[in-house]
């Protein structure tokens, strides 16, 4: 599960916020993991087969083979993650499910056992998820439709490797949540946003001297019309080379709808169609956190 995102635990929230997170409080964990994973985690994004338009495939829903990835440590297809006994994960165990997610190991029985996750896998991000969370998305991830989807084998020509994050390292907590800006910065962090947005050179991030200042470059997706590369933008409070001089509603615009300050239609791999359904309240969090990401050029 992998790509760019944003979300909020608003179930969590609502000792601090009663007026405004009170209707989470309903919601169950199933109803938690879905928006989970098809909004802030866009899994989809990636586990989502497309069509020749680039489209995700009607009735596929995070059957694998929405990406496929070839770089000089490796060749990989997203998985299938429905709960398929063959080909996706249905054999798993809750708990094997739960170390895919954090550890990016698969388990050590049936296909491909005890095969390592390719590096996309943001697993050194997802290490932030909260307890209530982990359980939710899997308990969501046990109700989507099993689809016999056979992927390809991943190719490794090197060991697998994922630079730790400073705040998934550091873990989060529902103390914390009485601040927007760490509220943010847990949607920022499972959203694994800064993945993509961070300084990147020859497979290693430098999250401590470039986080959010963007730069590495996506080529065109395997099955979408041809162009030139996608470039991850500086998301860091800079006011000329990043989003410091952006207003609220064009950082939420851009977001939400890919349309950039000054007009320009934003490309994917950023996953606008799941962030378009985060709720407003966990946006504006987000927007509070990344006014606090250190401006760089």
């Amino acid at each position: 599960m992998f790509r760019v995102g944003i979300v909020c635990c608003v179930w969590l929230l609502a000792a601090f916020e009663p007026a405004i997170f009170e209707p989470a409080l309903a919601q169950s964990p199933v109803e938690r993991g879905s928006y989970l994973v098809n909004t802030i985690m866009a899994c989809g994004n990636c586990h989502t087969p497309r069509d020749a338009e680039g489209k995700p495939i009607a009735g596929q829903v995070l059957s694998g083979g929405g990406l496929t990835l070839t770089t000089p440590a490796f060749v990989a297809t997203a998985s299938n993650i429905t709960p398929d006994a063959e080909t996706g994960i249905g054999s798993w165990s809750d708990a094997e499910i739960k170390h895919a997610l954090l550890a990016g190991m698969r388990p050590g029985h049936g296909r491909l056992a005890g095969v390592p996750l390719a590096a996309v896998m943001p697993a050194n991000f997802y290490k932030a998820l909260l307890p209530e969370d982990l359980d939710a998305i899997v308990a969501y991830l046990h109700t989507v439709k099993p689809v016999r989807h056979e992927i390809p084998d991943p190719v490794y020509k090197a060991p697998v490797h994922r630079d730790p994050y400073p705040a998934a390292e550091a873990g989060f907590d529902t103390a914390m949540f009485g601040d927007p800006v760490r509220r943010g910065a847990y949607l920022v962090t499972i959203g694994h946003c800064m993945e993509c947005h961070s300084a990147w050179s020859r497979g290693v991030s430098d999250f401590s001297n470039g986080l959010g200042r963007g730069g590495r470059v996506f080529p065109t997706r395997e099955g979408e019309p041809a162009g030139p590369p996608s470039i991850a933008a500086n998301i860091t409070s800079d006011s000329a080379a990043g989003i410091g001089a952006w207003t609220d509603q064009e950082i939420r615009r851009a977001i939400t709808t890919g349309i950039a300050r000054d007009g320009r239609v934003l490309k994917p791999p950023m996953a606008y169609g799941y962030y378009a359904n985060l709720k407003e309240a966990d946006l504006a969090d987000i927007i509070a956190y990344l006014r606090t990401v250190p401006p760089l050029q």
